[in-house]
Formats: structure tokens, sequence, C-alpha cells
């Protein structure tokens, strides 16, 4: 009887508890492996409490995928089934402020620069013990990849960029990003960063967001129940303070956590990314067309990049348009 509190005791420590609980009732166990099916898990961190998703084989290798801004786990339903009939385990977390994940603390800070989100993916990876992963993500999610992979080469195994190289000099002065239809299609930025946009997003947040596909991705015909399984997840209590604070703490408006200053101050570096890697561009993003070829920029912040790809018939969301093109992409890292 005494070993039962003892174990509960060293699983709830090591943030694992509601994982293992929440494990033991979505899987389906087989005689050649152990599988998972999309049922929503948790697991906690010190800061996080965090809902995700697993498919594939428990003891496969373990691939993290990372939505971004405005989007949800549902992004990558395409991509995780053929990674996990691969043999894989795969790993779709929701990201701080989305769906049913939330903040284990009210009085801790609702903020989202990039180092949080970064760290983020670490914190999730101890909390299931993973030694090492691969990573692939977008917008928000391509962000926090970039930064797990770039700052803790020995995790990362391998990286799918959606967008390729997209962490952020948060330190030094914010010039204009280029011409003026580039700032114009940052406008959703400009907005976020006055009280007119948080009450903006508080009060239409979810029509808001689907104008935000529609324009990000304007050769996706998405259907209402494709938006509809996703828009759920902005509805959760933190979504705007954590959007919000994204966007106006990388162009100098907000201040960050303490505990980042260091981890920002090493981005603004621009630190390499030591995983073989494949960068992704949707030849139809919204936000900027992509280039054919990888630039010397691109060249320099990844020691092995193995391939630079415009994905056509794809704009932003490309997990969703074009899932195929982000799960071979990973096969081929793996094998």
């Amino acid at each position: 009887m005494a070993s039962a509190p003892s174990r509960r005791a060293f699983l709830q420590g090591c943030g694992i508890l509601g994982a293992e609980l929440a494990f033991g009732a979505a899987t389906a166990r087989s005689s050649t492996a152990q599988t998972t099916i999309n049922r929503t898990l948790f697991v906690d961190t010190d800061v996080l409490h965090i809902a995700y998703e697993q498919t594939g084989d428990a003891n496969g290798f373990p691939i993290i995928l990372l939505h971004g801004f405005p989007d949800d786990v549902r992004a990558w339903d395409g991509v995780a089934p053929p990674l996990a009939r691969a043999g894989q385990r795969v790993l779709v977390p929701y990201l701080r402020g989305y769906g049913p994940t939330r903040f284990r603390e009210a009085s801790a800070p609702r903020m989202a620069e990039q180092a949080a989100i970064g760290q983020d993916v670490i914190d999730f990876a101890n909390a299931l013990r993973l030694q090492r992963f691969a990573v692939a993500g977008y917008d928000w999610g391509g962000r926090a990849a970039a930064i797990a992979a770039a700052l803790h080469p020995d995790r990362v195994r391998a990286t799918v960029l959606i967008g390729g190289y997209t962490v952020q000099n948060t330190v030094g002065v914010q010039q204009p990003g280029g011409s003026p239809e580039a700032e114009a299609r940052l406008w959703y930025q400009w907005y976020f960063n006055t009280e007119r946009g948080r009450a903006g997003l508080q009060q239409n947040r979810r029509a808001l967001c689907r104008y935000l596909w529609q324009t990000w991705s304007p050769t996706w015909h998405f259907t209402d129940e494709t938006y509809n399984q996703t828009a759920p997840s902005f509805d959760n209590p933190d979504f705007v303070d954590v959007v919000i604070h994204s966007y106006r703490h990388r162009l100098g408006n907000a201040p960050g956590e303490p505990r980042f200053k260091a981890m920002e101050e090493q981005l603004a570096t621009r630190p390499k990314i030591e995983a073989p890697s494949i960068t992704l561009y949707g030849q139809d993003d919204g936000i900027g067309r992509p280039a054919a070829e990888a630039s010397p920029a691109e060249k320099a912040v990844f020691t092995k990049l193995v391939a630079h790809r415009v994905v056509p018939n794809a704009g932003h969301f490309l997990p969703h348009e074009q899932p195929g093109a982000v799960s071979s992409a990973l096969l081929e890292l793996l094998t």
C-alpha cells in the first residue's frame, strides 16, 4: 500500500501524472506496438497545464508538431497519420493561450514572447522525458521550433520549419519592415499594438481569425466545418492576453519576462540551427511570397539545410493545405 502513494508523488513531481492517467485511458494496444488515438492528454510544466494529442507508436521516435496563430492542433490532422504509420510517436500540443492549455497559477503573467513559447517546447519535452525529438512548426510554432533547435542542439534531431528561420531580434530598435505593401500586409500587428485592437480581438476573435485564414491562404477554400473545428480554441480565457503581448513585445511596446532577458539577447544574435533541416514555404502565402531558392541569410543560419522548398497550391496555413509536403519532409529527415 505504501508504494502507490510514493509513485504518485514521484509522477506529480515529474509533471507526468496527468499524461500517464490520460494516456492509459486513450491507449489501444496491439501485439506489435503501443498506439494511441487522437484524444486530449495533459502534462504539467512549471508554468503550464499543457493539453496535447498523441498518435502513433508510443515507443517510436517523438515528433513535436507546433501550430501557429491563429490555429490549433487540427492544423496537423493530415500530417500526423503518415508519421504514425511509419512508426513515429507524434505529439501535438496546444500552445499557451489556445484550446485547453492553461496557466497553472492565476498570478502567472499572461505573456507570449518568443523566448517563452520556445521554452515551452523544451519544458513539454522534459515533462514527457523526451531526450531527443524532431520538431516541425509554422508561424508561432515555427518560431518556437527554431528556438528549441537553435538553443538545444543536443535535443533536436531534425527540423521542418514552415516559413523558414523566423527568430526575431527583440532587443534592438525595430525598423520598418520594407515596402509600404509589405507593411500593409502586417496590418494586424499594428492593430494589436493599440487598445482598439485589443478590444477588437476580444469582441470579434472568431470573425477576425477567420479573416486572417482567408487572406493569408487566399487559394485555400476551407469549409465552415473546418474552421469551426478550430475556432473554439480561440475562446481560451488567456488567448487575447497572450496574442496581444506577443505582438506588442516583438515591437518593443510591452516588457518581457525578466527570466527570459538573457535568452532574448541570445536570440538577437541569430543562433544557428545545427540539426538537419528542411524549410517549406507556401507559394501563395498572403503575408509575403517566398523566394524560389534559399537566400544567403537562410543558408547562414542552417548549418545542415537539406532543402528549401516552395510548395504550390498552399498559403500560410500549409499543414492544412498540403499536409503531405510536411509529413514527407519529416520522414525524409528521419529515415
